[in-house]
């Protein structure tokens, strides 16, 4: 789930400007490289893409169905170890990450079904996971985005 997060967080609005974690070669390969990628150009590539579709997806933009093209190619393997059976997962060149982060999705709509948001701030573009028992929480932060709503509403309320 980490790095479902961290793919759908990589390029917040900060002050009004975007900043693209998998923008730059050298900042991206970085990111890239400490989630065990290798940080080349066509993993950032597919990383970028990946991080768009699964948005849309999340936002209800596009259908599920969108995410199967990241999934060409992607099998799993069954194999035995002195502890059993295990699985590995075998995907085309640097397109593992892209992968892990699809699969983290399911996982994510399969255990917290519907937990999967977008942050309810409009100038925000960063997503949570709720787990709240509830089911209410809306902003990615209380701190930032659920204190900036809350005070911007108050505004307009006493205005």
């Amino acid at each position: 789930m980490d790095l479902l997060l961290d793919l759908l967080n990589s390029r917040p609005l900060v002050d009004g400007e975007e900043r693209d974690a998998l923008g730059d070669p050298a900042g991206g390969g970085r990111w890239a490289r400490e989630r065990g990628g290798d940080g080349s150009p066509g993993e950032l590539a597919l990383l970028r893409r990946a991080r768009d579709v699964l948005g849309d997806v999340v936002r209800g933009e596009s259908p599920p169905a969108a995410l199967g093209p990241l999934l060409e190619g992607v099998r799993r393997v069954p194999g035995f170890t002195s502890g059993g059976l295990r699985w590995t997962l075998e995907t085309p060149p640097r397109a593992r990450l892209a992968v892990e982060a699809v699969l983290a999705w399911a996982a994510a709509e399969e255990r917290f079904p519907g937990r999967l948001r977008a942050c309810a701030n409009d100038e925000c573009r960063l997503f949570l996971l709720d787990r709240s028992r509830a089911n209410r929480a809306r902003w990615c932060s209380m701190a930032v985005c659920g204190n900036r709503e809350k005070a911007r509403r108050h505004y307009e309320r006493t205005r």
